[in-house]
């Protein structure tokens, strides 16, 4: 276990949104420094118990030790984590198995795992791992997917701007896990809206990475609940916390990616409850 400690996101409720100042918001939901280089930086949200973050080697390999809030000796002692690189190229190994992540792909990695660590590929700069993990009942096997290798999806329409095409990797029916369901969305050109009409999953917490999104350029992220919305600016890069109760759904001012994983109840990637426009205020 190493001394260092992974900072902590209490839960919230809905009640506690419409008190909430614009700095009380971002404190408790976004996650701004997601990829720091030479670092494995995490956060641990209470929400379903879920850890999240990034590892950037920069030049040097990373281990992923234990941490106190999670009582473990190592990392994948009782969890599971999937792992998607939003970097240049770069290497994982995990007890001793070497997984090369090009950008876009996605590792799995299953409850008893002794050793992690990340590094850049060879000759290779400018990996960036992005980590979310959530308590694990079993093992189960590792896997590797390369990018459009997983179930695609393609989703919305030009003429309401949320055109997109959806890499499920971590699923029911892909790549097995005890709670992590996981993948990438890309927005095409000209679409803006990750989703409309929003939603909610009421048995699910669900995280969104937000990148490939120019320096200049935001995300308007919709959170709360549908009767009293609240919204996040987000920068490229930056993660946001979803609680259970609260929708999601973004516009950016120019097309962008992002990863979404959720963990909690149950699997089923179309378990959700739809917030039509009409009814959000």
């Amino acid at each position: 276990m190493t001394d260092t400690h992974i900072p902590q996101r209490y839960a919230t409720n809905p009640a506690q949104i419409p008190g909430m100042k614009t700095e009380e918001l971002r404190a408790t939901y976004l996650i701004p420094d997601v990829f720091v280089p030479g670092e494995i930086r995490l956060t641990y949200t209470h929400h379903d118990r879920i850890v999240l973050g990034g590892a950037v080697p920069a030049g040097s390999d990373l281990s992923l030790g234990g941490y106190p809030e999670i009582r473990s000796d190592y990392f994948l002692e009782h969890r599971e984590v999937g792992i998607i690189n939003v970097g240049g190229t770069g290497t994982v190994t995990a007890d001793g198995e070497v997984y090369t992540l090009v950008t876009g792909a996605c590792l799995y990695l299953g409850r008893g795992i002794r050793s992690v660590s990340f590094a850049d590929a060879d000759g290779e700069t400018g990996a960036q791992f992005y980590l979310f993990s959530a308590p694990a009942h079993t093992a189960y096997p590792a896997a590797l997917v390369s990018p459009g290798e997983g179930t695609v999806r393609e989703l919305g329409d030009q003429s309401t701007s949320n055109r997109r095409t959806l890499n499920q990797y971590i699923h029911e029916n892909g790549v097995k896990s005890c709670q992590i369901v996981m993948g990438v969305t890309q927005l095409h050109e000209g679409s803006m809206w990750n989703t409309m009409p929003a939603h909610t999953h009421d048995r699910r917490t669900e995280c969104y990475l937000y990148f490939d999104l120019p320096e200049d350029a935001r995300v308007v992220h919709l959170m709360g609940e549908r009767e009293e919305t609240r919204h996040l600016l987000v920068a490229d890069r930056q993660a946001v916390i979803s609680p259970s109760w609260s929708l999601h759904s973004g516009v950016g001012t120019a097309a962008y990616s992002f990863v979404w994983a959720m963990a909690g109840e149950n699997q089923a990637f179309d378990d959700m409850d739809a917030a039509p426009v009409t009814d959000l205020r």
